[in-house]
C-alpha cells in the first residue's frame, strides 16, 4: 500500500469566513493558519498548498488577553540607521487591525516559498463587511 500524495492540480478550494469579534486573537489566527496549510483536509500533503481561502471580518474587535495591549511590541524597520519603528498592540489595534491579524496569521504558517503562497489567500476586514459574498463563504466558529 503507497501513501497517498496530493497533485497540485487536483486540490479542491474552499472559502471560510471567521468573525473576530470578541475572540482571542492568537486562537482566531491559529484556526486560519490550519485552514490555510490544509491540515484539517484528510488529503493534506505536506509539500503541496492544500489550503483553503480564509476571510477573517470585524479585525477591529479582537481580543488580546492580560496586559497585552499595553506591553506587546511591534516592530519595523526601514533599513537605514535609526529606522527602528516601534508600535505597541493598542496602537495597532486602533490604527491598523489587518495588519496585526495578518501578521498573527502569517507567523503560524511556514517561513518559506510554500509558506508565501499561503498567505496570499487570507483576506481580513476591518468591519463585518466583506467583498467575497459570490465566492459563498461557511462560517467557521472559533473555540
Amino acid at each position: 500500500m503507497t501513501s497517498f500524495m496530493q497533485k497540485k492540480e487536483t486540490v479542491k478550494r474552499d472559502w471560510y469566513v471567521i468573525d473576530a469579534e470578541g475572540k482571542a486573537l492568537g486562537r482566531v489566527a491559529s484556526l486560519a493558519a490550519t485552514y490555510l496549510r490544509g491540515k484539517h483536509k484528510p488529503t493534506y500533503t505536506p509539500h503541496i498548498d492544500c489550503g483553503d481561502n480564509i476571510i477573517i471580518i470585524n479585525a477591529e474587535k479582537v481580543l488580546l488577553t492580560g496586559n497585552k495591549e499595553n506591553t506587546k511590541k511591534y516592530y519595523n524597520h526601514s533599513m537605514y540607521a535609526g529606522g527602528l519603528r516601534e508600535r505597541t498592540a493598542k496602537e495597532m489595534k486602533e490604527r491598523y487591525p489587518e495588519e496585526m491579524v495578518e501578521r498573527a496569521v502569517k507567523g503560524m504558517l511556514p517561513h518559506n516559498r510554500l509558506g508565501r503562497q499561503m498567505y496570499k489567500k487570507l483576506f481580513v476586514y476591518k468591519g463585518a463587511t466583506h467583498k467575497h459574498e459570490a465566492q459563498k463563504p461557511v462560517a467557521l466558529e472559533v473555540k
